[in-house]
């Protein structure tokens, strides 16, 4: 009985450490995006700040900012702009890196919102309006 309880406990923490590193399913927006966005990002494109433009408070916001240019671009890192200025490499016009300077993201955490763009930029429901 011990062993096949240990056993089951082993496939109930594989099952959850899956949907963690899994960076196409909701539950990796929610527990490795999201806090990255919380820590350096919704104190300038929150909810109810949009500074240039720029909100991170649903996937359709994320996707289009406020003048309806792309901003995510699921599926594709290279040519999403949020990736570009998280990594603080343009556009040139552009007059401050995100975060600033003193607030670089960390390799680790560019290679997160990187991994979930490239799977699609997955969020869960109430960020999506019923719509991933």
């Amino acid at each position: 009985m011990v062993v096949a309880m240990a056993a089951l406990m082993s496939v109930v923490d594989s099952q959850a450490t899956q949907a963690q590193s899994d960076a196409s399913k909701p539950e990796f927006y929610t527990q490795q995006v999201q806090p990255i966005f919380a820590a350096h990002c919704v104190r300038c494109h929150g909810d109810s700040n949009h500074r240039g433009g720029l909100s991170l408070g649903s996937r359709q916001d994320m996707l289009l900012d406020r003048r309806n240019k792309p901003v995510v671009v699921p599926g594709d890192a290279a040519n999403s702009l949020l990736i570009r200025l998280i990594r603080h490499e343009g556009p040139s016009n552009d007059p401050m890196p995100m975060p600033s300077k003193r607030e670089r993201l960390s390799d680790g955490d560019i290679a997160i919102v990187e991994r979930w763009v490239l799977a699609g930029a997955i969020v869960p429901v109430t960020l999506t309006g019923g719509k991933r």
